[in-house]
């Protein structure tokens, strides 16, 4: 294997500052699963709002296959302009409560990714970082009217246990959150995820109660205080664009109507233990819900009303 460390390039900064050390870690990557736009909002979400602060940055050209995945650039009438390079990239951020945190993020490799992960593990080791926490969001046969499951996963029993709705075995496509998650615990350190359950006939469209599930799971076993405020206002003004659109499709309806009914006998007689600050937050509980689905309604509205489509 080629030097991972040569992957990384360095800001001007004093890497053994105090300031970098022993803080934890949130791993965002855009990968083939996106559901409801959730990495987007959650990144464009602290990214505006903790002030952040570049430490590293990867060398995405050894990293992206760009004839499979080409970047975005503009045609401005005689010229071309603004290219959109692929980024990898780590952030220090401060939460509303004065308190620190690593955020990496950006566009998951196509190549290299134990290369990647060696990096990685190597930059938890160097900040001695106490916890790594990824996360995702994965369509679901679930429907809207009822809070977000999540299967929730890693090696810290006290932030997992007794959380996931859903708890499959199964063989899957792997990601490279995935693949990091592994290797982290292999090499001793403490890492959890959490993956949101997204109805999947909004997991097309821009669904931003996927984003306040994310920043709730997450802030909550990483003790931050996140921003959801915008997020939640914007949940709202969908819902309402939601309950039109199920209600003058009969089709639609009937399909949620039986996701409820499938859902609701699913939920266990106990009550299910909650990492969320407030109790009314916490999600009811589930067994297998990853049944067929034959309906799939395509070209849901977003909250302009257009389709949404991932670019």
């Amino acid at each position: 294997m080629l030097d991972p460390q040569s992957l990384v390039r360095f800001e001007d900064l004093d890497l053994d500052a105090p300031e970098l050390q022993g803080l934890d870690l949130l791993i965002g990557l855009r990968g083939h699963a996106d559901a409801g736009h959730a990495l987007a909002q959650v990144r464009s979400e602290l990214l505006d709002s903790l002030e952040p602060k570049l430490i590293a940055s990867f060398d995405t050209d050894q990293l992206v296959n760009y004839r499979e995945r080409r970047p975005q650039i503009s045609f401005l009438g005689d010229h071309f302009a603004a290219y959109q390079a692929p980024r990898l990239e780590l952030y220090r951020l401060t939460d509303g409560l004065e308190r620190d945190f690593l955020f990496l993020t950006g566009t998951e490799p196509d190549l290299a990714w134990e290369r990647v992960t060696a990096a990685i593990v190597a930059l938890v080791e160097a900040f001695n970082v106490r916890l790594s926490v990824s996360f995702d969001a994965v369509p679901m046969p679930v429907p809207h009217t009822r809070p977000l499951g999540v299967t929730a996963h890693g090696n810290r029993k006290d932030l997992i246990d007794g959380i996931s709705t859903w708890t499959p075995t199964a063989e899957l496509p792997a990601s490279l959150a995935s693949l990091i998650e592994v290797r982290l615990i292999e090499a001793g350190r403490d890492a959890v995820g959490y993956s949101i359950h997204v109805p999947h006939y909004l997991s097309e469209a821009e669904y931003p109660q996927v984003a306040v599930g994310v920043l709730e799971y997450v802030g909550a076993a990483m003790e931050l205080g996140l921003p959801t405020d915008r997020l939640r206002e914007a949940g709202r003004n969908l819902e309402s664009q939601i309950a039109e659109q199920v209600a003058a499709t009969p089709d639609v309806a009937r399909m949620v109507e039986n996701f409820e009914e499938r859902f609701d006998q699913h939920v266990p007689d106990i009550e299910r233990r909650s990492l969320l600050v407030t109790p009314d937050a916490e999600v009811p509980g589930g067994e297998e819900l990853a049944l067929a689905v034959e309906a799939f309604l395509s070209g849901f509205p977003e909250q302009g009303g257009t389709a949404a489509k991932d670019s």
